[in-house]
């Protein structure tokens, strides 16, 4: 049919247009901040792009919610700026009929969306969380870069090296500064490298020496040494049980329902509802008045998309804190919106209608 084809093809356009502003503003956003980490050393520098992959990942579906709302506000505004909504009123179609070209255009979507909330979602968490934390845990010497001082990972050491192997295993001209609880020490050496054993990481360091101060007797030792063992430190990766609910999937969170759990399937549940939602909002909020040259409606649709995201955000802690069920705030939330939109498409629809009645009431003899 020649309407419904013409809907399509007008919104497939303007939802591609719309995801590849979205995509380049965002993507560039979290690029910016992903650099940002790795200089501040919270990330590797080789693992930027890997990381900015995830956090993308991550965030995708929401892009895509956003592209489809803002893609229908768009394109049945120019519709009714071009008076082609006044053409298609005039054929006997109502706005509701909208709904069915609308659906078929974006359900693919709005499944894309379902797949990566549930799926995509805590594993790009859980990837990048892995990546920090093997970063944020990794050896003392792995941390040190040649000729810079460097903290250790408990803040009580600091290392100097000024020349390291490309392994990152040896060092040569090791400079360690030690602040303990009953003193400092110093300690220096020739060569320094990573061994290990029994499961533990040891730093063994060759032809030094180590002075040490006592700060309640301010008796001062100096020792030479051939070889010297501290560890590492090293921890473990953040186990499973461990994980936030953001990076646990979603079978575990079904089948471990504690209120955490819920409120994260309640947020994951709450974006794919929110996205088909956000497509009826659309279509009761593109309505516009031909002779205004202005875009209010988009304005309403964007704060209308920020107030319905931030309530998703609410309903999530009220869940996580035990206020609401999840039952309770997925009803609440997504079902008054649903009402909300339908209303709204059914007051558009029959508005001219329902103004022409007082006129039709005073005439009437």
């Amino acid at each position: 049919m020649l309407f419904d084809s013409t809907v399509r093809r007008e919104l497939a356009r303007t939802f591609g247009a719309t995801l590849v502003v979205i995509l380049t503003i965002v993507l560039t956003m979290f690029l910016i901040r992903t650099i940002g980490q790795a200089a501040g050393g919270a990330v590797a520098p080789q693992d930027v792009v890997l990381l900015l992959g995830y956090v993308s990942l991550g965030n995708l579906p929401t892009m895509l919610a956003l592209s489809l709302f803002v893609a229908v506000v768009l394109t049945l505004g120019r519709m009714y700026r071009d008076s082609e909504m006044a053409i298609w009123f005039a054929s006997g179609i109502g706005l509701a009929r909208f709904v069915q070209p609308v659906l078929r255009t974006t359900w693919p979507v709005l499944l894309v969306i379902g797949l990566l909330v549930l799926f995509a979602w805590p594993w790009g968490n859980r990837n990048s969380l892995e990546l920090r934390d093997r970063y944020a845990q990794r050896s003392d010497i792995a941390r040190v870069a040649p000729g810079v001082f460097q903290t250790s990972s408990d803040g009580r050491r600091v290392f100097f090296v000024e020349r390291e192997s490309a392994d990152g295993i040896n060092a040569r001209n090791v400079f360690i500064l030690t602040q303990g609880d009953h003193g400092e020490a110093v300690t220096s050496a020739h060569s320094g490298r990573l061994e290990t054993r029994g499961g533990e990481r040891f730093l063994v360091l060759e032809q030094g020496q180590r002075n040490e101060v006592d700060s309640r007797s301010q008796v001062r030792t100096l020792a030479s040494f051939d070889s010297y063992r501290v560890l590492a430190g090293e921890r473990a990766v953040r186990a499973a049980e461990a994980r936030p609910p953001k990076a646990v999937a979603t079978a575990a969170l079904l089948a471990d329902p504690t209120p955490r759990h819920q409120a994260e399937l309640v947020w994951r549940l709450g974006l794919l509802f929110g996205a088909a939602n956000l497509l009826l909002l659309g279509i009761g909020l593109a309505a516009t008045n031909p002779r205004r040259a202005s875009n209010w409606n988009l304005l309403l649709a964007l704060l209308s998309f920020a107030v319905y995201y931030n309530l998703i955000n609410l309903s999530q802690a009220w869940v996580a804190g035990g206020r609401l069920s999840m039952a309770a705030a997925l009803l609440g939330v997504h079902g008054v919106a649903f009402a909300a939109a339908l209303a709204l498409v059914w007051w558009r629809e029959h508005a001219a209608v329902l103004r022409l009645l007082p006129h039709r009431r005073a005439v009437t003899p």
